[in-house]
């Protein structure tokens, strides 16, 4: 059995010490053949620096490391091309003197590499573009520019406006040289986590093609289910594949969808638990900044609805935090929607899988919408046993730890969408089946939770929520549930189904009123 190549980027690496490799070289011929100048933008952990390296070992023509592959007998392995590699993955820039200061470094590591020397080592522009040059002059063969991480200096700045903006004008200084050395250039790719508008960053390097939304380019990074079950057959026996793919798969950009690398390897690595492996290697707490400043009802990202243009609409100045969930990973394309001829398409976005969905609500729950951590084993045995007394004390206490930011100088706990926002949150973080906003013919569900108890019944909980101005409340949750019949849909004999309204008063910041009960087949 083959070992996991877990944190291992290097190609050489994985192919000479016996890991698993799942053969992407089809697509590298595509994007060979088809063009020149590229940009992807995937999530962190997706296995881009593992594409770089792989596109580097390939122009430098490292013929053993492809034999078996997809490429071996379709490429000229009798050329060479010099590889000018640039990775902004280390450390944390905080200026941009320090960025210059590690672009310096990196030209030298590459002209130690190709045996080359700029004239003009201080001025970084002139010196990347003599490279460039003097790269094809040595080796007969224009440059082949691999760029990782390349917003990585911005992105660890975005909560700081000033500084994100200058690394972004630095970075933009640097990246026109490789539009300036087209006569000079053989192929460039690159790769980050966000897509900035090529206004913004790109306006000296406009003739990037952007594959991140390309359906043939779909899975180039991450596992296709075909590829799992090709490649980890051994390492997957005994785990519910459906429960895998639940709780893994589902990143799409508009063509076949995949699992994260990361999780995949360290799920079988780690006896086959279901953890948030993905999500702990980076907390969001970029999200935490811009929720605070503009407040979202979270249930609406079960169906976020954008047009094409917003996916990639992100810049220091305009951050949409749509946009953001998006291209961090936290949302992704689920559905197409059909545009009119000559109309900019729209797409609906939701939670790529369990792990982000469960995972993002807790995050958010317990670092946004309130001051502490939840203990949620009560909540599991009042579902369990159907004791809505005991549940009832456990929403009370959850609202007691309204975070404090959201009710000093602060509107966002008077509206009756910030409770929602909690018990969607706090539910989904359960790893029950928690489904928002659903529409009915006679109006729309606030929440509903599924779950199926040990004994094998089906359970149902039907979610309302009023802000009252009754000190006691009114009523008035329970009596819309019932009067708009939203528990139609589920009458099928099956489930036993309970009603709970909920009302909540804006002085009181609480729960006021907590009504339930359980409705005949």
């Amino acid at each position: 059995m083959k070992k996991l190549p877990i944190g291992i980027s290097t190609l050489a690496d994985i192919i000479n010490d016996g890991y698993v490799y799942v053969d992407k070289t089809a697509y590298v011929q595509m994007l060979t053949d088809a063009g020149k100048y590229y940009f992807l933008s995937r999530p962190r952990r997706f296995g881009k620096s593992l594409l770089v390296d792989t596109l580097h070992q390939l122009f430098a023509s490292n013929e053993a490391l492809f034999r078996g592959l997809h490429i071996h007998p379709n490429w000229d392995w009798s050329v060479q091309y010099p590889v000018i590699r640039i990775s902004f993955g280390a450390g944390h820039l905080q200026s941009r003197a320090e960025l210059e200061r590690r672009f310096r470094h990196i030209l030298r590591v590459n002209q130690e590499q190709l045996g080359l020397e700029c004239p003009d080592q201080e001025d970084v522009s002139s010196c990347f573009s003599d490279i460039i040059r003097a790269a094809k002059i040595k080796y007969g063969q224009s440059a082949v520019v691999l760029v990782d991480e390349y917003d990585k200096p911005i992105l660890d700045n975005i909560s700081k406006p000033a500084i994100a903006a200058e690394m972004r004008d630095g970075l933009r200084n640097l990246y026109s040289v490789i539009k300036d050395n087209d006569a000079n250039i053989r192929f460039t790719l690159l790769t980050g986590v966000s897509k900035f508008s090529k206004v913004s960053l790109f306006s000296g390097l406009n003739n990037l093609e952007d594959i991140t939304l390309d359906a043939r380019y779909s899975a180039l990074c991450g596992y296709t289910q075909n590829e799992l079950d090709r490649e980890f057959a051994e390492h997957l026996q005994g785990a519910d594949r459906e429960l895998v793919q639940r709780w893994y798969n589902g990143y799409n950009w508009l063509g076949e969808s995949v699992y994260n690398p990361f999780d995949i390897l360290l799920f079988i690595s780690k006896g086959k638990e279901y953890l948030p492996y993905w999500f702990e290697t980076g907390t969001p707490r970029f999200l935490v900044e811009v929720l605070r400043k503009r407040p979202f009802h979270l249930p609406d990202l079960e169906a976020v609805r954008m047009e094409y243009k917003m996916l990639g609409n992100f810049d220091v100045d305009t951050i949409h935090l749509e946009t953001l969930l998006f291209q961090t990973g936290y949302l992704t394309i689920k559905q197409k929607l059909a545009a009119f001829p000559g109309s900019t398409p729209e797409y609906i976005l939701s939670y790529p899988n369990l792990e982000v969905r469960y995972s993002l609500m807790g995050y958010l729950l317990e670092n946004y919408l309130t001051d502490s951590r939840h203990e949620r084993g009560s909540v599991y045995q009042a579902f369990l046993t159907n004791d809505f007394t005991a549940l009832e004390r456990r929403f009370r206490t959850l609202f007691d730890g309204i975070a404090h930011q959201n009710h000093t100088n602060n509107p966002i706990a008077a509206y009756e969408g910030y409770y929602a926002s909690v018990v969607y949150a706090f539910l989904c973080s359960l790893s029950l089946d928690t489904r928002a906003e659903e529409s009915t013919n006679k109006g729309r569900v606030d929440i509903t939770l599924r779950f199926t108890l040990p004994d094998g019944q089906k359970q149902v909980y039907i979610f309302e929520f009023k802000m009252v101005d009754e000190a006691e409340g009114d009523g008035s949750a329970l009596k819309q549930i019932k009067d708009k019949d939203y528990a139609a849909p589920y009458r099928d004999g099956q489930q036993r189904i309970f009603l709970i309204g909920m009302e909540f008063n804006g002085q009181a910041r609480n729960l006021v009123r907590f009504e339930w009960e359980e409705t005949l087949q």
